[in-house]
């Protein structure tokens, strides 16, 4: 049996670990897996992350890009070890496992303020026990659910659901603004890296470059190209070095 790593030991800089993503278009045969290679941390989330989405979505599902990122960025808790994620119910379920140390306090996982966050994590996580609460609330708001269990030897297993007949409330529909800087070619709907800026930014509130990009796991260059893009579509403004959602923004962000 291997030596347990101590967490202030352990190197969260690189993921040196393959996860599993096994998507079942029915439990009458074996799923199709997809495996996602070891990578420095940042772009094994997101790499992670994006590859559960979209095959969600391909087989129709429509749990938000968001909530996927937020339940894949727990698996630093667990060091990111034996991880495996099934997507059952034409996209509708998906079930994250590891074989870290499990959530004990499962009731408290889902409150805000309470997380095992330590500073190496804080990197690329924000650390402050927000992650699941955000699951919680919109699942709770939108004919979903989700579980949190104990894995069969060691680790946890965190099920999020979302109903597949739940529509959400249709929003206002909104003229955007004449900008000088707006490109004449602008077009909607936006890219899901847009769509996720936008949802951040309701969510956090201002934002800088370092921090944007820290939360949606994006290189500075990455960041600050998409970012300045949605300057121009005029849903972002700057505000010093900071960036906030401008009112069309915020509308547009709330509807996603």
């Amino acid at each position: 049996m291997d030596e347990p790593v101590n967490r202030e030991d352990f190197d969260y800089t690189f993921v040196n670990a393959t996860a599993r993503i096994a998507l079942y278009d029915d439990l009458k045969s074996a799923p199709r897996i997809t495996e996602i290679q070891p990578d420095t941390t940042a772009e094994f989330i997101e790499k992670l992350t994006t590859t559960i989405w979209e095959q969600a979505k391909l087989i129709g599902g429509s749990l938000p890009y968001t909530l996927i990122r937020e339940v894949s960025e727990n698996f630093i808790h667990a060091q990111f070890k034996e991880i495996v994620v099934s997507i059952l119910d034409g996209g509708n379920t998906i079930r994250f496992a590891d074989q870290g140390p499990g959530i004990r306090e499962k009731e408290n996982a889902r409150k805000p303020g309470f997380s095992s966050a330590i500073e190496p994590m804080k990197k690329y996580i924000r650390g402050v026990g927000s992650g699941l609460p955000i699951v919680q609330e919109y699942l709770d708001n939108s004919d979903g659910s989700i579980v949190i269990e104990d894995n069969l030897n060691s680790g946890a297993v965190v099920t999020i659901t979302l109903d597949p007949s739940y529509k959400p409330a249709p929003a206002k529909p909104v003229e955007p603004p004449t900008r000088t800087s707006m490109r004449p070619t602008m077009s909607l709907p936006l890219s899901e890296r847009e769509k996720l800026f936008i949802t951040i930014l309701m969510r956090e509130g201002e934002l800088g470059i370092t921090q944007m990009g820290e939360i949606a796991g994006t290189a500075p260059s990455t960041t600050f190209n998409t970012l300045s893009k949605l300057e121009d579509y005029g849903l972002v403004e700057k505000l010093g070095k900071k960036r906030s959602l401008t009112d069309l923004g915020y509308e547009i962000a709330s509807a996603l």
